[in-house]
């Protein structure tokens, strides 16, 4: 009887010690503004959907990068270090990806340039880089989209300046040491801009079609039981009948939102679901800090966001 008692006592205990550190978090944006030449913004908010711009919706971190001196599409997580990482898209041509570290998200280490596909001679670029940290291997995974001239040319076409992406992706522990470049994902269609979270025991993929003709441009799912893949083939689209890139998704109050940039209208959408088939729009609930573009979302706890709140 006693062990029946400790034992629901404990559980009891982690349940609410569960639900009091969702409460003492809150949610961060990391975003660019214009073309990313004054570098990383940051918003936060409560409840996921009212959003408010921090530090006056000033630049937290100016780009050093590349020629030319980018920082599209930043994504950050928090790593097995305690540290949170940062990568980013430092040039519309270049070979490699930005990286940065930081133990408050105010200040950061020296930029770091990872030329992930500069042994690629027909690589056109590497854009919307994003990281997973995997803790039951202690690997960070880099992935990006990337077109390399005469590949999949099943999917090539003339429209969007000839650009064919596929996924390539990189894994370090300490990102000094990189594994070799490979293919994460080629779905049969032109794709971009990933995002890999655990989902249970799977990993789940959010992905743009980047098909033009005919046009799709719109997100799908994909899942995989490890990491690095394979990743099973792309669901239907979850998202309407616009155009939406970017996205970033987050676990709130047990249910599953997926934010994107509505790039041709202008402003951002957000999508929600409790088992990833059925969705609801309620991106009429969303405000976003004006001229924000696509980033991602974490969590941190409200006395980091008290500190970001004060500057």
């Amino acid at each position: 009887m006693f062990n029946k008692i400790f034992s629901l006592f404990v559980c009891l205990c982690f349940i609410f010690s569960s639900k009091a550190q969702e409460q003492d978090s809150a949610f961060i944006f990391s975003y660019f503004k214009g073309n990313g030449e004054d570098g990383l913004h940051l918003a936060y908010s409560g409840d996921g959907l009212k959003w408010s711009a921090l530090k006056g919706d000033q630049s937290f971190l100016t780009p050093e990068l590349s020629p030319d001196k980018l920082m599209r599409d930043p994504c950050i997580i928090k790593g097995g270090d305690g540290l949170y990482h940062m990568v980013w898209t430092v040039s519309w041509t270049q070979k490699g990806i930005g990286h940065a570290t930081s133990k408050d998200l105010i200040n950061w280490s020296e930029q770091q340039y990872i030329p992930v596909m500069e042994h690629e001679p027909h690589a056109r670029n590497t854009w919307a880089p994003e990281i997973t940290y995997d803790p039951s291997t202690k690997h960070y995974m880099i992935y990006w989209a990337t077109t390399i001239t005469g590949e999949f040319p099943e999917t090539q076409v003339e429209a969007d300046n000839g650009y064919n992406h596929r996924m390539y992706y990189t894994l370090t522990k300490d990102f000094k040491d990189f594994t070799e470049t490979m293919l994460l994902y080629e779905p049969g269609f032109n794709c971009i801009d990933a995002t890999i979270q655990k989902n249970g025991t799977k990993w789940m993929m959010v992905i743009k079609d980047e098909t033009r003709e005919p046009a799709e441009k719109n997100l799908k799912l994909a899942y995989a039981d490890d990491l690095e893949g394979p990743y099973s083939e792309a669901s239907e689209k979850i998202t309407g009948d616009y155009w939406a890139e970017g996205p970033t998704v987050i676990k709130n109050n047990g249910e599953w939102y997926v934010y994107f940039d509505r790039y041709m209208d202008n402003h951002f959408g957000v999508i929600k679901s409790k088992d990833l088939k059925n969705w609801t729009d309620v991106s009429d609930q969303l405000q976003f800090p004006e001229g924000i573009r696509h980033g991602t979302i974490l969590k941190i706890s409200n006395k980091e966001l008290n500190k970001l709140k004060a500057l």
